[in-house]
């Protein structure tokens, strides 16, 4: 029990950490506000004014009310009643740079999820370290590992953020090849695991067989304790099973986000390579 003991204070302290450290020093928003990330301001309309020559409206009517006023906004031909008003296509416009500030990242989609799933992977993996060290100098007795639970949760609460986007497709009203996407992906890698564990399992050397083995057998021993004799809680066959509806929903999960990022990658070396000015300028469009 004194293992236990000190796994229990490790784990009341990382708890502490989330609660009390993370919302003022957040890994998560160093990652995003102090490693130089950028973005483009948005140009002011006097700027686009200036340099499309556009005169600025001053809103003063003519002689004869709104008939003056239509036809100084007809002359020009550039400004309406509303104050919209169009510039050229090709207008060069050198935009701004700033530094991503927490305010800012704050109002992104998700931004909440993501915080709080890399902070607690990063509590997880030091609960991890310190528990193995310990562990490791004092030899356990059969106590319970609580390292293991923290990892289990961080790849739950991972799970749970890859399923709700996944929803987002499903969702849309718009996204038909998304969910097409997903699904088609679906029973792809349902049908690679399920191949994967047909196999012998001497040509891989997975040891799957060993970790059921493993498992059966403690959970046998465990259900007997409990008065509940017991061979195991599930038979290979359905053990084979869950396994490969886990890893076909990972990769469902995995499918459409990863072939975004990578057309992003690839779009983005392709603009470097057209154009050398690419990271020092930017392009401003509007489209009448």
């Amino acid at each position: 029990m004194a293992v236990f003991g000190v796994q229990l204070v490790v784990t009341m302290v990382m708890a502490s950490v989330l609660s009390r450290i993370t919302p003022h020093y957040s890994l998560a928003r160093f990652l995003l506000c102090r490693t130089g990330l950028m973005y483009y301001l948005h140009p002011t309309d006097e700027e686009l004014r200036s340099l499309a020559g556009i005169p600025k409206d001053k809103g003063k009517k003519g002689k004869g009310g709104g008939k003056g006023n239509a036809k100084s906004n007809s002359s020009s031909g550039n400004s309406e009643d509303d104050g919209t008003f169009t510039v050229p296509r090709s207008l060069d416009l050198n935009l701004e740079k700033s530094r991503m500030v927490p305010g800012e990242v704050m109002q992104l989609k998700f931004y909440t999820e993501y915080q709080w799933l890399l902070d607690f992977s990063l509590c997880a993996a030091l609960v991890y370290v310190a528990t193995e060290i310990f562990l490791a100098v004092t030899p356990p007795k059969g106590e319970v590992n609580l390292s293991m639970l923290w990892c289990l949760l961080a790849v739950g609460f991972s799970l749970k953020i890859m399923f709700t986007l996944s929803m987002l497709y499903f969702r849309g009203e718009d996204s038909g090849g998304e969910k097409a996407m997903v699904v088609l992906s679906f029973f792809t890698y349902l049908l690679i695991a399920l191949g994967m564990l047909i196999l012998d399992e001497n040509k891989l050397e997975l040891g799957l067989d060993m970790a059921y083995s493993s498992f059966n057998s403690s959970a046998a021993a465990f259900l007997k304790a409990q008065g509940l004799p017991s061979d195991g809680p599930a038979s290979k066959v359905t053990f084979k099973i869950i396994l490969a509806m886990l890893c076909a929903l990972i990769g469902a999960f995995f499918t459409f986000p990863g072939l975004r990022l990578g057309k992003m990658h690839w779009d983005s070396l392709r603009y470097v390579v057209e154009s050398h000015s690419f990271l020092r300028c930017a392009k401003y469009v509007i489209t009448p």
